[in-house]
């Protein structure tokens, strides 16, 4: 994948085990998988481990991150990723929403939610998402409602319609596991 040049890399140490069975580090660099997403040079995605089912395998050493990033998980897996959010003021209202979207595959481009006035960057996924902040703050936005996150606040998004909305002058760093799931339905 290609690195943004804006986008800070992100060390990914990787253990396995050696022909004896012993546990070894097969990695340690910064995570070659990262993208700034279309149009948008400091909104970047870098993935860091991807499971295809679970219960998941730790056979092999092969990178099960070597293919196009995209937005939600593997069917039946998860993906562990670290997301750098620029400020509000540095995009909204600057980018092409549906180009960066798409920019993150077929799941980006299907996520994509009108919001109204709440947030241009709005979407849904089918999956458990645990998002933690590791530096900066960040705005968690519902279609009704909103909080504000810190450095070591963790949120559990559920399938829902949400965005994420830096209202501060620096990048935010938040930490994403998205594990797949059966789709909400709506009453």
């Amino acid at each position: 994948m290609e690195t943004g040049s804006d986008i800070r890399p992100v060390r990914r140490i990787v253990t396995g085990h050696d022909a004896r069975g012993r546990s070894i580090i097969i990695s340690d660099a910064p995570s070659p998988h990262s993208m700034a997403l279309a149009g948008v040079s400091n909104f970047g995605v870098t993935d860091i481990w991807k499971t295809d089912r679970a219960p998941a395998s730790n056979e092999g050493s092969a990178d099960p991150c070597s293919a196009q990033i995209s937005l939600a998980p593997p069917p039946s897996g998860s993906v562990f990723r670290v997301v750098q959010f620029p400020p509000d003021k540095e995009y909204v209202g600057k980018w092409k929403r549906d180009q960066a979207f798409a920019s993150m595959g077929d799941s980006g481009a299907d996520a994509m939610h009108e919001s109204g006035e709440r947030h241009e960057a709005m979407h849904r996924t089918n999956s458990v998402d645990y998002a933690f902040v590791l530096e900066g703050e960040i705005w968690a936005v519902m279609d009704e409602g909103e909080v504000r996150m810190t450095a070591g606040d963790v949120l559990v998004q559920r399938g829902t319609n949400h965005s994420w909305s830096n209202r501060s002058d620096k990048p935010c760093m938040v930490g994403f596991v998205l594990i797949d799931a059966v789709p909400v339905s709506n009453p």
